[in-house]
């Protein structure tokens, strides 16, 4: 289909609709810097070019009617996300933009549409919102069908819930979208001891495909793995096995084993005060002193990106030999490797509650540090250190290509490339839906 891009900013729904096989044919982004990266990033030649929407007339939007087939945008959320004033609609939607996707809509009669929001559009003033939305795109002739996305479900870890909405003109063919499963979107499945199942599973191994990377050739019939021998001194324990070289071997990590946990605590306005973050984990570090925010921490994914991307990773910090940073398979041993990152310093409490001397190695470990003995305080220690996301991290957690981040590297100062991150849809997300599209 033939496309017109609205509300465009960097182009994430473009570049989607591109890749699956959509043809862009003008678009507009009142946003001076935003159309800077959009032209650097896109092959914008020969297009249509609009700035400030509200200042196209009918007659423009007309001479459009027969040539574009789909019209998408983002338009801005700000009066219906929780995080904005919520004001909503003034006068039905006028004073909204999404005023504006109507009247272009109404003039040059796409045969789709294909909008996103926040998840709180759904909710904003007890659903009156929305449905004035709806009634709006039946009025122009459209049957919409609608569905919350969460970008991590989509190959991305960024926890990033928005609602799509596809509308279809009444009397041209075209099929349903929604609902997208986790079948066919890329999404993290679980295969757990070599089957699929939707539950949960200590012993869950993760791909982005849907099959495991690490099951091999299974012992007997009962697709459990050969352990060779256990490590851990009590016998018991996944952290302790040691599989057969042709079967399933664990992921070697820097802090492999059982007992404490690398991790740093995060003030939470939660019963507790605070949130773990261990090696991995993002954090949300705006209004850092704050007493009433909480979700601040992401296990293994980012949390929702902003304009200003005031997110954090943990990471190592540089020990000896080891240079720090995060690691899926543990740092080549040395024989001085009993001074690298082997060497845990506390300066939280371990278990009863004992206190540890800042700088003392690690206690021994005994079973009533497991998960099996009972509750234990978490200790902190410190050789983990909080730095923030680049702007190329924000970029490829909405799926965008370093190349694409590259070219509006070029034109775009560093605090215009977290605005633009944070202002834009992800890229899998929308291929995903483009590619259903007919």
């Amino acid at each position: 289909m033939k496309f017109l891009d609205l509300f465009a900013g960097i182009g994430g729904f473009r570049l989607g609709l591109e890749q699956a096989g959509h043809e862009c044919i003008g678009f507009c982004e009142i946003d001076k810097f935003a159309r800077k990266s959009y032209r650097a990033i896109h092959n914008t030649e020969g297009e249509r070019e609009y700035h400030d929407i509200t200042t196209v007339s009918n007659e423009e939007w007309r001479t459009l009617h027969g040539t574009v087939e789909l019209i998408c945008g983002g338009f801005p959320c700000q009066a219906f996300s929780i995080a904005g004033k919520r004001k909503g609609f003034l006068d039905e939607t006028r004073g909204t933009l999404f005023f504006e996707i109507a009247r272009a809509a109404e003039q040059i009669k796409p045969r789709t549409l294909f909008l996103e929001n926040v998840r709180g559009l759904l909710s904003h003033d007890k659903g009156r919102t929305f449905r004035t939305i709806i009634s709006t795109l039946d009025e122009l002739g459209y049957d919409a069908e609608w569905q919350i996305l969460n970008s991590k479900n989509f190959g991305v870890p960024q926890n990033r819930e928005r609602v799509f909405i596809i509308g279809h003109l009444r009397g041209e063919r075209g099929r349903e979208v929604f609902p997208i499963t986790g079948e066919n979107t890329g999404a993290i499945k679980r295969v757990v001891n070599g089957r699929e199942t939707h539950g949960h599973s200590t012993y869950d191994v993760f791909g982005t495909d849907g099959i495991s990377p690490t099951l091999k050739t299974m012992q007997g019939g009962n697709l459990q793995p050969k352990i060779v021998v256990n490590v851990n001194p009590s016998g018991n324990g996944i952290n302790g096995n040691v599989y057969d070289s042709e079967r399933l071997a664990p992921t070697l990590t820097t802090n492999k084993g059982e007992g404490p946990k690398v991790a740093i605590r995060v003030k939470e306005a939660t019963k507790q005060g605070f949130a773990v973050a261990e090696l991995g984990d993002s954090i949300n570090f705006s209004v850092p002193n704050s007493k009433t925010r909480r979700g601040r921490v992401g296990k293994q994914v980012a949390q929702t990106l902003d304009t200003s991307c005031n997110q954090a990773v943990i990471v190592q910090k540089p020990r000896g030999l080891n240079k720090g940073g995060e690691h899926e398979v543990a740092p080549t041993l040395s024989s001085n490797s009993w001074h690298e990152n082997n060497l845990l310093k506390v300066i939280g409490s371990t278990q009863n509650n004992a206190a540890v001397t800042d700088g003392t190695i690690s206690p021994t470990l005994t079973s009533s540090m497991g998960t099996g003995g009972g509750h234990v305080p978490m200790p902190v220690f410190r050789d983990l250190r909080i730095r923030k996301l680049t702007p190329r991290e924000c970029w490829r957690l909405q799926g965008f290509p370093d190349w694409a981040f590259d070219k509006a590297q070029e034109v775009n100062s560093n605090s215009q490339l977290y605005k633009q991150a944070g202002n834009s849809v992800t890229v899998p997300v929308i291929y995903e839906i483009a590619r259903r599209i007919k």
